[in-house]
């Protein structure tokens, strides 16, 4: 004969096994079963055993695996370049880099460098990791050039690889970048 719905009682979760002072304590007071757990120590575990589940907080979707180039877009709508402050935005593919500082105000592009032009990456002939840090010593002497004072740099959401590496030691040098 099976017993009705009301009268099986089930505990949150099954007691330990492991000690017998863990087990279930049934005492029938006026309204039938109540169920509790004794708080004792778990062999080779430091805290007590818990009568409630555990609660775990879970951080927004995608909060550290936001793509850099979809956080970049988002950032580019506080730096906008002006005449006195303008914007450096460093491209770095597989194998070029490529370096602007633009005034986004007056819409004007104010200093362009490559590790493709011939003038940098000709005379002596080298490789991209040293064309890119001649790139960053041009662009230093263009801002002295134009009396620029200070830049927002833009680095489009790439990392910070070989390349991108050698072209900010002698922008940082100098002073542009906050290290």
């Amino acid at each position: 004969m099976a017993l009705p719905r009301a009268a099986i009682v089930h505990p949150p979760f099954s007691p330990c096994p492991a000690l017998p002072a863990c087990r279930l304590s049934t005492s029938t007071t006026g309204s039938g079963p109540s169920f509790a757990y004794f708080r004792t120590q778990h062999p080779g575990v430091g805290a007590a055993r818990r009568a409630y589940p555990r609660i775990e907080a879970a951080a927004r979707r995608g909060a550290r695996t936001e793509n850099p180039r979809v956080r970049n877009r988002r950032l580019q709508k506080k730096f906008n370049g002006t005449a006195t402050k303008p914007r450096l935005s460093v491209f770095c593919s597989s194998r070029q880099l490529y370096a602007v500082l633009a005034d986004d105000h007056n819409k004007k592009i104010l200093f362009y460098g490559s590790t493709l032009q011939k003038s940098i990456c000709s005379d002596p002939p080298c490789s991209t990791v040293e064309a890119a840090r001649r790139v960053g010593e041009e662009l230093v002497r263009a801002c002295e050039e134009l009396g620029i004072s200070e830049i927002s740099y833009d680095r489009n959401g790439f990392a910070r690889g070989e390349k991108m590496m050698a072209f900010e030691v002698p922008v940082s040098q100098h002073g542009f970048l906050p290290r």
